[in-house]
């Protein structure tokens, strides 16, 4: 890893609060004085950029923002709809339970029905919120989503030293928070992305599985030259999926052209599946994964640079 990624893993994982963020924006521009804050939209967002997203033919992105720490991983199957019900089901029943146990309490305590069933549900979505969104800061997010940013920082490196020119870097700001930093910078580069390629690197540092997840126009241009920039070897697997049938819910949603890179591991009944996140288990750093992502996105940079689809 270049330095830049060294520091940013030793000292910057930590990116939740206003506070955090803006201490690792304000790391980032000492240590790349081209980089750009575009701030504004829902929550006032602060996306990183890097380059001219008009010129650009592809934009790399990832969200810098984390999550709170949480007692449970936010465990992820992306081909596996039934057991993401049921887990979603299994998250919910304790805050279910609150909700029940207060509107019980109140109804023993007063006899009015609309005060009781109102706190309760109150009491539910103030539980579940604060727990999923208000939490303490997790200090432990090597893979969710530290591994993203240290992608783009690869990555900027490399376009520096091979001369590759068409392409920018974008941090999203916000998506823990329901993908609001992606969404802004969508919006405010509406008429530059309705033709450009986004690569979302998301969650990349922990598994074997690597996980490209192409929507339908990503496919039909780009699916050929991403087999062929990203091929399995003895230690990595390449799953090449269509998003209308994988459920990945990161920054690429929405773009009119995007592909999603995760790495997974796999499990016979799980299939694939993303664990440790939003959790203090969060320190896996895999570097031959970081080697094998951007030796592939050189390979699908240069290609995409001499026209080759």
């Amino acid at each position: 890893m270049t330095e830049l990624s060294e520091k940013i893993l030793s000292s910057y994982q930590a990116r939740k609060t206003k506070k955090q963020k803006t201490a690792f924006i304000e790391f980032m521009r000492s240590e790349i004085p081209s980089l750009r804050v575009e701030e504004g939209g829902f929550l006032k967002s602060r996306n990183l950029v890097v380059g001219d997203v008009k010129r650009a033919r592809v934009v790399l992105g990832a969200h810098y923002d984390t999550c709170a720490v949480l007692p449970f991983p936010n465990l992820i199957t992306p081909k596996n709809f039934p057991f993401l019900i049921f887990y979603g089901i299994l998250i919910a029943l304790p805050f279910i339970a609150l909700m029940v146990g207060t509107e019980l309490l109140l109804n023993y305590l007063t006899d009015n029905f609309y005060f009781a069933y109102y706190t309760a549900l109150l009491v539910f979505f103030v539980s579940y919120f604060g727990v999923f969104m208000l939490g303490f800061p997790n200090k432990h997010t090597v893979n969710d989503n530290t591994s993203g940013v240290i992608t783009l920082c690869e990555m900027m490196e490399i376009c520096r030293e091979q001369g590759i020119h068409d392409v920018a870097f974008v941090f999203f700001d916000n998506e823990e928070m329901g993908l609001i930093g992606s969404s802004y910078f969508r919006k405010l580069h509406k008429s530059e992305m309705k033709d450009t390629l986004l690569i979302n690197f998301d969650c990349v540092s922990d598994g074997d599985h690597m996980l490209f997840v192409l929507n339908k126009p990503a496919s039909e241009r780009y699916e050929k030259a991403f087999a062929e920039a990203f091929v399995s070897s003895e230690k990595k697997t390449v799953h090449l999926e269509k998003a209308q049938n994988t459920y990945y819910p990161s920054d690429q949603k929405g773009f009119p052209i995007s592909v999603a890179v995760s790495a997974m591991k796999k499990a016979r009944v799980l299939g694939l599946y993303l664990d440790r996140i939003h959790t203090k288990k969060d320190t896996v750093m895999d570097e031959t994964n970081l080697a094998y992502i951007c030796d592939g996105t050189t390979r699908l940079l240069t290609k995409l640079s001499e026209n080759i689809p």
